[in-house]
């Protein structure tokens, strides 16, 4: 994987925290710089440890189907980028929520549990392809701690234009990572 791609990774696994984060910060009535850096940090954290635990996951694999990686990578990042999408364009729950809850420590690395499952699955398929997992989970551990705090900051003005929309960009960046996964390897 080439530096922008990395990059783009970076920001499409960001995204669903991001959004996540818009919905935290509108929620909150003034949400603080410390609130917002503490939310980036530990969704941060958590988005660069998932796709370590991944690749680790598909390193132990690699052996057994080395021929068809980048078919795997590709189909995994179509797969989520797709539904990354979809649950962009599905409506909210609207359901009441217990703030201290979901803006504690705990609520926090649940939410960014869930939003770091992804990240999990595309460590698998970058186990198939010849990328520095380091840089790659550094960079959106990094992408997703300034997603994340920009979000809690900026989530009263953004919760009605953004929303949403962030996850379906977010989307739509993965299956383009995957076609450039799938055409650096079948041009090689």
């Amino acid at each position: 994987m080439n530096p922008v791609s990395i990059l783009l990774l970076g920001f499409a696994m960001s995204t669903d925290a991001f959004a996540a984060a818009i919905g935290k910060g509108a929620a909150m009535t003034r949400p603080r710089l410390s609130q917002a850096l503490r939310a980036g940090a530990i969704f941060g954290v958590i988005e660069a440890i998932t796709p370590v635990l991944g690749w680790l996951l598909g390193k132990g694999a690699a052996r057994y189907i080395e021929a068809w990686d980048h078919w795997i990578a590709f189909g995994l990042l179509l797969a989520l980028g797709l539904h990354m999408v979809w649950a962009g364009m599905q409506p909210d729950s609207g359901e009441p929520v217990d703030e201290k809850k979901q803006h504690g420590i705990v609520g926090l690395a649940i939410t960014g549990l869930s939003t770091s499952i992804d990240a999990l699955a595309v460590g698998v398929g970058l186990a198939f392809v010849d990328t520095p997992i380091a840089v790659v989970a550094l960079v959106i551990g990094l992408c997703t701690f300034g997603m994340v705090t920009l979000g809690i900051m900026l989530g009263h003005m953004l919760s009605a234009m953004v929303g949403r929309r962030a996850e379906i960009i977010g989307g739509i960046i993965l299956v383009g990572v995957g076609a450039v996964i799938l055409y650096e390897h079948l041009s090689a």
